[in-house]
């Protein structure tokens, strides 16, 4: 089983598109995929196109209310840090609880099994832990997301140190470019190459425009965790 942990330089910047994308080309493949989004944060269960909702549509389910529970036991109103939006509701992240949720997704009989996390790499879950505790927690392979707006380049390549600094895999780098950024993808992507390990995977996913299935527009990206289809870089 390949375990992965979707994580991201920071919010809004295509973790989702990445998540989606992966549990639909698996499932192309015939293979069985488990997708957790177990943080969300400016949660509403009106909203057709939450992180949860998208996740559930990708895997070919209906995204119920229980469903989404189901896949997000932890979710908050407030569009803030989980450990800011959890208080206003009386309520707090149980890391502990959090690692064994994703760790007993494990023994279900699946050919993969996504965490996608929240926020960026350094979001704090609760007052004394953060994204990066949690990652650290369950030593999953990581993919790390980054954009092309002005800036990030910088906060894509921070972010990478950090996870290397603190001993988590990082899998491959994943650059989907931004709504009307004035950064160039392929300028953005030639920039990082100079600053990563020379055989760390950079992918590019362009922008694509606005589909009720997004990720079905992805360029392939599910060799990432199957190693048997492909080793190359797209």
């Amino acid at each position: 089983m390949n375990n992965y942990f979707i994580t991201a330089s920071g919010t809004d910047v295509g973790k989702t598109l990445v998540t989606t994308a992966l549990c639909w080309q698996l499932r192309q493949q015939s293979m069985k995929v488990t997708a957790l989004k177990p943080v969300a944060t400016g949660f509403s269960t009106q909203d057709k196109y939450s992180d949860s909702a998208l996740i559930l549509k990708s895997c070919g389910l209906t995204p119920t209310s229980s469903m989404i529970e189901t896949i997000t036991p932890w979710r908050y109103a407030a569009y803030l840090t989980p450990s800011m939006a959890a208080p206003q509701e009386r309520d707090q992240v149980d890391f502990s609880r959090l690692i064994d949720f994703c760790k007993s997704h494990t023994s279900l009989d699946s050919d993969a099994v996504l965490v996608e996390g929240v926020g960026g790499i350094m979001a704090p879950l609760t007052e004394s832990k953060t994204v990066l505790d949690w990652m650290q927690q369950l030593r999953w392979p990581t993919l790390l997301v980054g954009g092309t707006y002005l800036g990030s380049i910088s906060h894509t390549l921070s972010s990478y140190e950090v996870l290397k600094a603190y001993n988590v895999p990082v899998r491959a780098i994943i650059i989907s470019e931004t709504d009307k950024s004035t950064v160039p993808l392929d300028d953005t992507v030639a920039a990082l190459q100079g600053f990563v390990n020379p055989d760390m995977p950079i992918v590019k996913i362009p922008r694509i425009q606005p589909a009720d299935n997004l990720w079905q527009h992805v360029p392939l990206i599910s060799w990432l965790v199957n190693e048997k289809k492909s080793t190359g870089v797209l």
